[in-house]
């Protein structure tokens, strides 16, 4: 098994260093896409939306993937030279002021018009109503993720270990939604 596992990130590493966007755009959008069958998962749906998981995927394969590839290069270009923990406090900072407000908005407009297909005024007035506290919860996750790749990962994989962190970042955003929703629907019926 080890060997299989082996082999697999060889092949991985190699696409990598072959083709750097593609790869991460791909990783990307194969860990949204799982992260969004446990979210469904745990969220109780009886039966797998795979629409929804479609969509998702894509949400990963044409923007997070290419954003953080892109992020993380430019990151390297501003910084350039500039090691130690300063520098990469200074990159978690610009990080979390520019690009995770950036993220979340794109995400809740991206979740609301293309998965849910809901009208442009809905899908604002959410973005009103729950964006502060979204970007709040995600200053709390986020710079500790945004450190560890920094201060540990290597460029090129910096972009998988975002990936992966945004999975279970996407599955904590799906199960809160579905609460509030499930929240909110008893409390019209009541």
């Amino acid at each position: 098994m080890s060997d299989v596992v082996a082999k697999a990130g060889q092949a991985y590493m190699k696409q990598l260093g072959a083709h750097p966007l593609r790869t991460k755009a791909i990783t990307s959008g194969v860990l949204a896409g799982c992260s969004d069958v446990v979210a469904q998962k745990i969220s109780g749906v009886k039966k797998l939306q795979f629409r929804r998981v479609l969509l998702i995927m894509l949400y990963g394969l044409a923007y997070a993937g290419p954003l953080g590839h892109f992020l993380h290069k430019l990151m390297d270009k501003i910084f350039h030279g500039q090691k130690g923990k300063e520098t990469t406090a200074k990159k978690v900072i610009v990080e979390q002021l520019t690009v995770s407000p950036w993220n979340n908005l794109m995400f809740m407009m991206y979740y609301g018009l293309v998965v849910e297909g809901r009208p442009f005024g809905q899908v604002k007035s959410k973005v009103k109503k729950d964006f502060a506290n979204i970007q709040m919860t995600a200053w709390k996750f986020w710079p500790i993720i945004s450190w560890i790749n920094y201060e540990y990962m290597p460029l090129q994989l910096r972009v998988l270990f975002a990936s992966s962190a945004a999975s279970c970042w996407g599955v904590f955003l799906n199960v809160k939604a579905a609460r509030s929703s499930s929240i909110a629907g008893a409390s019209k019926n009541a």
